[in-house]
């Protein structure tokens, strides 16, 4: 196989500050570039965690986004690997952030008996924490 590794995902949003905070506060993303006026982007930002990367991007001027919904085809959500779910919860409630998902009244929930909590991003991402693989 020619692939090496998944490179990026690129996240359109135009809630470009809270997102770019949630990424980089919140989920602990690094910063590497910031081009302003990017092909009639307001901006197109990348982040970097480990060898895993966000492009971050504003509509061109003028385009209005639809609204995310679990309904489309495609990507419904990203995940991610922690060392303990509970400890992540409350390091990100503890934080401020409080768009978590409920299922079944609970934030902190088991599917097959593995623990994970969701999280929505400013701009819609659904984002899965857990501290189990699936290998």
């Amino acid at each position: 196989m020619a692939i090496k590794m998944v490179h990026h995902v690129c996240i359109q949003t135009e809630k470009y500050k809270e997102s770019l905070d949630f990424y980089n506060k919140i989920l602990g993303f690094e910063i590497i570039n910031v081009s302003e006026n990017f092909h009639n982007r307001k901006y197109n930002t990348w982040l970097k965690l480990g060898d895993f990367m966000i492009e971050l991007q504003t509509p061109k001027v003028g385009d209005k986004f639809d609204k995310w919904s679990n309904l489309n085809s495609g990507p419904v959500h990203m995940g991610f690997l922690v060392e303990n779910v509970e400890h992540e919860y409350e390091r990100i409630k503890n934080l401020g952030y409080t768009d978590f998902k409920v299922k079944n009244g609970e934030i902190i929930y088991s599917v097959e008996c593995e623990k994970l909590f969701k999280i929505k991003a400013p701009e819609g991402t659904e984002i899965e924490i857990r501290d189990t693989d699936i290998m």
